[in-house]
């Protein structure tokens, strides 16, 4: 039997996995949109981010795509308060101390524009005379909370987090909560 391959564009407040233990009130996981069984996420994203998900059921793509000796890239578009300046960019671009961990050199840029997402429900939070940014930043590890604990680092906090690729593998033609099977020509890592 092949492998299956899912890309899925997990919605904000959305657990990765597909059971809830934690005796709370229910809370969403893949299970309410993904009705494929055996399959796994490749990596994770935190309830509160959003965007790209991989899942599968092979193993060794799994193990290729998370363990950070392979440095797959992956791109987050990521909203935060207020508007870095050159030297928060570049301390970002060149790694941030994160308690006793130094993180990996990242491709990060202020961009001009919001770019086209569909709107979080719920909203981030609006403050009237705090502006805020996006960035794009493209890491090469993914360690817990890595990205918000990065821009908390230089004094920009993040708001929104949507991971929009891993490495070609793209977002585009989904909205939040729809999946669909990789293609053949997907698949080339």
């Amino acid at each position: 039997m092949p492998y299956r391959y899912i890309l899925f564009y997990k919605p904000y407040d959305v657990l990765t996995q597909f059971t809830d233990n934690s005796g709370e009130v229910k809370r969403r996981t893949l299970k309410d949109y993904i009705p494929i069984p055996d399959v796994y996420a490749v990596g994770r994203l935190d309830r509160d981010s959003e965007g790209l998900l991989l899942l599968t059921d092979d193993g060794q793509m799994q193990h290729r795509l998370s363990d950070p000796k392979f440095a797959h890239p992956r791109t987050y578009c990521v909203q935060v308060e207020g508007i870095p300046d050159a030297g928060a960019i570049a301390t970002l671009q060149t790694g941030v101390t994160i308690q006793d961990y130094r993180t990996r050199s990242a491709k990060v840029q202020l961009l001009s524009a919001a770019p086209l997402l569909p709107p979080r429900e719920p909203p981030i939070r609006f403050r009237k005379h705090i502006p805020t940014a996006w960035l794009e930043m493209t890491l090469t590890e993914g360690r817990n909370r890595q990205v918000r604990r990065m821009t908390a680092a230089v004094g920009f906090p993040t708001l929104r987090l949507v991971r929009s690729a891993i490495g070609h593998l793209r977002l585009e033609g989904l909205n939040p909560g729809e999946w669909r099977e990789l293609t053949q020509a997907d698949l080339r890592f």
